[in-house]
């Protein structure tokens, strides 16, 4: 059996000496196309083949809508509290510190304001990284705040919702905010700021409750998730097969809870075109 115990010096013998492809130069969507990380960033992160539409954070959309990705942030220091003490596998100030570490954000939401194509845009962006992009008490004061300094300034706001729902963390304190920012967007309905919601992949729970889907126009990129509970709940309460592409943006615009769908990379020509049109403005090109 010596054979068996023979090493050719021509053949890796070891997977340590293996190099590793570093991680990031590429990108693989759910229908199996591999796209290089840059060209991917180009494509306003979009999957060039097959159209898949990639999360992305504040970070990203503020480069997309902003130009020249120069804006002042509102409210950037805004951090939660813990007044419910509240505790699962792990205390909420621990979990909302490890969430800071490895996001580097403040909270779900981040707010600014700056040029898009020439005017002032209040955009109020989430981000699902930050503990499931959770709706929690800071995430409903930036977004009132944002909306107050819409009011303040006379400038139309945007609001990118990405969330798993209201933050179970601080219980009632996180429902408050969906009446909370239901009232601010009434404030600007009165006083005739358009006010536009974006809803990306995934809009859900309170949020859809609330300030998602009272936009005075209601858009979403293609096959975002949008619904209150996810498919999976509503079928093991139903009991039933649910159509299919159930809640999904398409399904959505089908029965009339959307205005429209939009490519990521005429999103921004999309909100400033309906902008100019509400606000009886000469179209920007």
């Amino acid at each position: 059996m010596s054979w068996f115990k023979r090493k050719d010096k021509g053949i890796q013998t070891s997977t340590e000496e293996k190099k590793d492809t570093p991680k990031g130069l590429w990108y693989k969507s759910p229908t199996g196309k591999i796209v290089d990380t840059k060209e991917l960033e180009q494509n306003f992160y979009v999957s060039p083949e097959d159209g898949y539409h990639v999360r992305i954070g504040s970070r990203e959309y503020f480069e997309i809508l902003f130009d020249n990705n120069t804006f002042e942030e509102l409210d950037a220091t805004l951090e939660s509290k813990d007044p419910l003490k509240f505790e699962d596998t792990k205390k909420y100030p621990e979990r909302l510190k490890a969430a800071q570490d490895k996001t580097k954000l403040k909270d779900a939401v981040r707010c600014a304001v700056g040029k898009s194509k020439g005017k002032d845009l209040v955009i109020a962006c989430m981000d699902f990284s930050f503990i499931g992009g959770s709706m929690g008490s800071v995430v409903g004061e930036k977004i009132a705040r944002a909306a107050d300094y819409s009011l303040k300034y006379n400038i139309p706001l945007l609001v990118i919702s990405k969330s798993g729902g209201a933050r179970m963390m601080e219980a009632a304190l996180s429902l408050m905010q969906l009446a909370k920012t239901s009232a601010k967007l009434a404030q600007l309905a009165d006083a005739g700021i358009p006010y536009i919601s974006l809803c990306t992949d995934p809009t859900t729970g309170g949020t859809t409750a609330s300030f998602a889907m009272l936009g005075d126009i209601n858009i979403a990129e293609p096959g975002a998730l949008i619904g209150f509970a996810g498919p999976r709940v509503v079928k093991d309460t139903t009991g039933k097969d649910l159509p299919e592409g159930f809640q999904t943006s398409e399904f959505l615009l089908e029965h009339g809870f959307l205005d429209f769908i939009t490519h990521r990379k005429d999103l921004k020509d999309k909100i400033n075109q309906y902008i100019d049109l509400i606000t009886n403005q000469p179209l920007r090109a």
